[in-house]
């Protein structure tokens, strides 16, 4: 399949139901900060946006593989999304609720790949 960023964007925001979605705190790459992000999870592709009204996403990750678990951080209901590998890039996420963490982690965990293994 070839994909590039318009088809993303348009895969992220087409009408078709979606998997989960919602606020997430979502703690930077380089900065330790976290950020207000709308999340959108379409089968096996967690894409985020600056706020629910955005049209094209910040960001996507491919959750092939992944595994999600539970982990301490400054924000209260965080997460970890890891990929295997040395360099590979961990993201932690924050839910808002217990609730709200405990639908995240679910529906992330059943959108890897990995876990059919």
């Amino acid at each position: 399949m070839k994909l590039n960023e318009r088809s993303l964007a348009f895969y992220a925001t087409c009408d078709a139901p979606v998997d989960n979605a919602g606020f997430l705190y979502k703690k930077g790459g380089r900065h330790a900060a976290y950020h207000r992000r709308w999340f959108v999870l379409r089968g096996n592709m967690l894409f985020y946006f600056e706020d629910a009204a955005s049209r094209e996403p910040v960001g996507v990750i491919i959750l092939e593989g992944c595994t999600v678990e539970l982990v301490e951080a400054a924000e209260e209901f965080a997460f970890a999304v890891r990929f295997a590998g040395t360099r590979a890039r961990t993201y932690v996420l924050a839910a808002e609720s217990q609730d709200a963490m405990e639908g995240w982690v679910k529906a992330l965990s059943r959108a890897s790949f990995d876990y059919l293994r």
